[in-house]
């Protein structure tokens, strides 16, 4: 047999004894990670639950998942360990690492409206009486408006129209 013919055989062996090797390590890796798992770490099931190891067995795996819900999982179906860092990030909410600038985002929108020097202005009208401006016109203030808009429109449409003469023209 001639080199060449055996060429495109010996590269598909090649192929597909690195696809095997990369997918044994990748289960060794798993398998290596799900028995470094310890009582009090935080994991991702394969389905997406987030839990907390509570007993570590041979092949099975008993998380708390919250206040008084304990699940057996098999140690097959644990998807990740993660760090405490991203496992309260996830499930609490916590960030430890907050490199920001100090800006506080607020829970609600009541101090993105009004500053705090407006809120004092403001009980302080309402405890003399006056009356607080919200912006709101009254009743009359709305029809006198609507009143005088009609106005204006029947002047503008007044001086479009062609004026009436009495017939005489000054056309030739």
């Amino acid at each position: 047999m001639n080199t060449l013919t055996l060429l495109p055989f010996i590269v598909l062996i090649a192929a597909m004894f690195l696809m095997t090797r990369s997918a044994k390590k990748k289960q060794q890796q798993a398998a290596h990670m799900r028995n470094e798992m310890q009582p009090g770490s935080g994991v991702r099931t394969i389905g997406g639950m987030y839990a907390t190891v509570k007993e570590v067995h041979e092949d099975t795996v008993l998380l708390d998942a919250g206040p008084g819900v304990e699940l057996l999982f098999a140690k097959n179906a644990i998807g990740a360990v993660l760090s405490d860092d991203e496992y309260n990030r996830i499930v609490h909410g916590i960030e430890h690492d907050l490199k920001g600038d100090g800006t506080v985002v607020p829970d609600d929108a009541s101090s993105l409206t009004e500053s705090d020097e407006l809120a004092a202005d403001a009980s302080s009208d309402a405890s003399e009486g006056k009356a607080i401006d919200l912006g709101k016109k009254d009743a009359d203030d709305v029809v006198d408006a609507k009143a005088d808009e009609a106005d204006e429109a029947d002047a503008k449409a007044e001086e479009a129209e062609p004026k009436k003469t009495d017939g005489g023209s000054d056309a030739k």
